[in-house]
């Protein structure tokens, strides 16, 4: 049977089963997708309906955005070692487990901590979230309240002088429009390990003060509120990732009385304070903040914070084998991974249909401006239809968990699918496939820094690795030269012409070839799409001299917001993807070792921006 003919079927197969999934639980979207699929068995087989089925579980709600040191990183990361398990691969992480547990740990409060405003205490998480960061803050002891502005905005904001030692309470900023830099999905990990972005302290014009309390919580669900006091940080110095730039050393005198201070600030840095309104209102002795003025005073506030640090597993590579058939080569490994982890739930939610709406149009712009950002008047001029969107969901679907679909849900769950395949064939490839599954890219390439530094079969038995990111869209709307055949390859000659050369005759294969797209190897002018090669996974491999091939079909409008969902996803063009990659990965297992081009470690090429 033709491999057209498979994915003709496949996708007749899919628009079977999604009509039945659609009667059930209601009509298909503009792509052909439910709002939910039901759980069901797999096939060995790599079809539209299996990624469906996948992807739908791994990128639900209940997965919390499978964020690094979050329990959601840890239900997802047991999702993929149950289906590994089920399947009969081989573990090869800790122990004789699936994971590599990385050292993380976490960093929050207890819900012993108190505060008071004239001795009337506040209810925890109902009224007040503390917000932690490296070390416990500096006491609270009988300090004065002081409103101090709006967050974020320095014309609306008390002095320095004003708010030294105090208790400053502030507005929220206006949220930033969708997409805008620092809006969620500015820019690859934004937000960086929490995911919370913008919640920090927000001025060091109140360095001085005590603690700085912002009025934001009153949005957040349950849920979200506990999540607030849950982030982590990495605690070895093994989990290092290369590629960054030293700062540059200061020609400016140092200030010591200030350095000193400032190393003081980071041993007891100040508290930082989330409220809902009624609760602020209470610390200004008021029914309403309404009308409140700047540098108005309110009660004295007393706390007792209790921090604490305590180690966690949720931070966890997942890592198995497909042992070769050849009893020489199977001591040599084809290596191939996606990442498990997003950038987990924050802020307030918002209308995903809208959201999405908003981010179709503004992606039509970049696209009609060749990818360079979109002027502040173009931005404005957006206006979405909400009575259309209302006629197909008559009530706001409100969400602020990222559930990263696309990114990596697509390459993760293709990654377990290509498992799948390879382990139910009658004959395995020659060589071993080690499949893994890194966490914290999000984070800043963590999991396979340190996968790489602590690798579990011999790292020059690795022949090559495959990355796959994003590969779950690349429509004509997502980005230019989009369509149901494209595919992204970034670095798959830069170490190996051998690899770069397999890539290619794979591909030609097909009886309707993949458009490989190889633009990105070199520095184009889209805004967000410089030194694609650096930013994923397969950089570290190939920092360690492993020849690597790099998989996505792009950004697009939904890129690290609450609208990347399972139900926006191609799953026929993401069906034929995966399974060119399962083709590639087998090729590579039975053909002759790829050759690196020189002696020298892999590195970003000279075009690329850093």
């Amino acid at each position: 049977m033709t491999n057209a003919r498979l994915v003709l079927l496949s996708a007749a197969a899919l628009a079977l089963a999604a009509s039945s999934d659609a009667r059930a639980q209601g009509k298909l979207n503009r792509y052909g997708n439910p709002a939910t699929v039901a759980p069901a068995p797999t096939a060995p087989g790599i079809t539209p309906r299996d990624l469906q089925i996948r992807l739908y579980a791994f990128a639900d709600d209940s997965m919390q955005g499978r964020q690094i040191g979050r329990v959601g990183n840890m239900k997802g990361t047991n999702y993929i070692a149950a289906e590994l398990k089920r399947l009969g691969l081989v573990p090869a992480g800790d122990n004789g487990t699936y994971f590599q547990v990385l050292p993380y740990h976490t960093r929050q409060f207890t819900n012993h901590s108190r505060l008071t405003v004239d001795g009337n205490p506040l209810s925890w998480e109902k009224d007040w979230v503390p917000v932690p960061g490296a070390r416990a803050p500096r006491p609270i002891s009988a300090v004065t309240v002081i409103f101090g502005g709006t967050a974020g905005d320095t014309t609306k904001q008390i002095s320095a002088a004003q708010a030294n030692g105090k208790f400053v309470v502030l507005l929220a900023a206006a949220p930033a429009p969708a997409g805008a830099p620092g809006a969620p999905g500015g820019g690859r990990g934004a937000g960086g390990p929490g995911g919370f972005g913008g919640f920090a302290p927000p001025s060091n014009r109140f360095a001085g003060a005590v603690a700085v309390a912002t009025i934001n919580l009153d949005t957040l669900t349950p849920a979200q509120r506990t999540a607030i006091n849950q982030p982590t940080v990495a605690t070895s110095s093994a989990i290092r990732v290369g590629g960054g730039r030293p700062g540059a050393a200061p020609n400016a005198p140092v200030d010591s009385f200030a350095l000193l201070k400032a190393q003081f600030d980071q041993l007891a840095p100040q508290a930082n304070i989330r409220l809902t309104k009624s609760a602020a209102a209470e610390l200004f002795g008021r029914h309403a903040i309404d009308g409140l003025t700047l540098g108005a005073t309110g009660g004295s506030i007393t706390a007792s914070l209790d921090f604490i640090e305590l180690p966690t597993e949720w931070a966890r590579n997942v890592v198995a084998i497909v042992p070769g058939s050849d009893p020489v080569l199977k001591n040599e490994f084809v290596a191939i991974g996606g990442h498990n982890d997003h950038i987990g739930m924050g802020g307030p939610p918002v209308d995903k249909d809208s959201l999405k709406a908003y981010n179709d149009i503004r992606n039509r712009l970049l696209i009609a401006n060749s990818m360079v950002n979109i002027t502040p008047e173009q931005r404005a001029s957006i206006h979405v239809n909400m009575d259309s969107i209302r006629k197909v969901h008559p009530k706001p679907r409100l969400d602020s968990i990222r559930n990263g679909a696309d990114d990596d849900g697509s390459g993760s769950m293709a990654v377990l699918e290509i498992a799948e395949a390879i382990q139910t064939m009658k004959v395995k490839p020659k060589r071993s496939t080690l499949f893994v599954w890194h966490t914290g890219e999000e984070a800043g390439l963590i999991g396979s820094a340190f996968y790489v530094a602590n690798p579990s079969v011999p790292l020059d038995s690795v022949v090559a690795q495959i990355n796959i990111d994003m590969i779950g869209r690349g429509r004509a709307e997502d980005l230019p030269g989009g369509g149901p055949d494209y595919l992204g390859v970034v670095g798959s000659s830069f170490d190996s012409k051998d690899l770069g050369d397999a890539v290619a005759s794979v591909n030609k294969k097909l009886a309707r070839p993949l458009a490989l797209d190889y633009k990105f190897d070199s520095t184009v002018t889209w805004s967000g799409y410089n030194n694609i090669y650096g930013r994923s996974d397969h950089f570290n491999y190939a920092r360690a001299g492993v020849p690597i091939a790099f998989f996505f079909t792009g950004l697009h409008g939904d890129y690290h917001q609450a609208s990347d969902e399972p139900e926006f996803i191609d799953y026929p063009h993401y069906s034929k993807i995966t399974n060119y990659i399962r083709d590639l990965t087998v090729e590579v297992g039975n053909g002759p070792r790829p050759r690196i081009n020189g002696t020298k470690p892999a590195k970003a090429p000279k075009t690329a921006v850093p």
